[in-house]
């Protein structure tokens, strides 16, 4: 006799799963070695992912009703191929579910919704030390970019630049 294989779906988050989504940031952040970068709130997510004006979307993985894993992600165009497509800002399975395709599945599924909507690109970043990571995206053909590389500004300083005066003479 053979046991019942674990049900898998996945699902688009909801404002339920606030609190579930704001859990496996946090630990994601413990993952990568970084848990003090996560300074979001359960309360910035419900703000900002489900409120009036939607920032980012969710899919929700789960293994017979439980939480599993998790992709959040959001709208990207790219002007040069002309055509939208999606960014997978984060991309969290839980360690006791790794090893059953969770993070592909989740993947394919922001990959399938994005073109369906007339998408052709999937971009991520990946933790420069992670190189599970890094491996597993480049065994979905996920590659890494070798003429891109990601800045960024936050905080005190991202104030400042964004409030700075312009110089409209120049």
């Amino acid at each position: 006799m053979t046991a019942d294989l674990p049900k898998i779906i996945v699902r688009s988050g909801t404002i339920e799963d606030v609190d579930t989504i704001h859990t496996a940031l946090l630990r994601l952040g413990d993952h990568i070695g970084a848990p003090e970068e996560i300074i979001s709130t359960a309360d910035d997510l419900r703000t900002y992912g489900f409120g009036e004006k939607p920032a980012f979307s969710t899919l929700i993985a789960e293994v017979d009703g439980e939480f599993a894993g998790l992709c959040l992600h959001f709208p990207i165009f790219s002007t040069w191929m002309g055509r939208p497509g999606v960014y997978v800002q984060d991309l969290y399975v839980e360690d006791r579910f790794r090893g059953r395709s969770i993070g592909e599945r989740l993947l394919r599924r922001v990959a399938r919704e994005c073109r369906k909507d007339g998408g052709v690109y999937l971009r991520l970043s990946v933790d420069t030390d992670n190189e599970t990571a890094k491996a597993f995206y480049e065994r979905l053909g996920i590659a890494w970019s070798n003429y891109e590389q990601v800045q960024k500004i936050v905080g005190e300083a991202f104030f400042a630049f964004a409030d700075a005066p312009m110089d409209e003479g120049k």
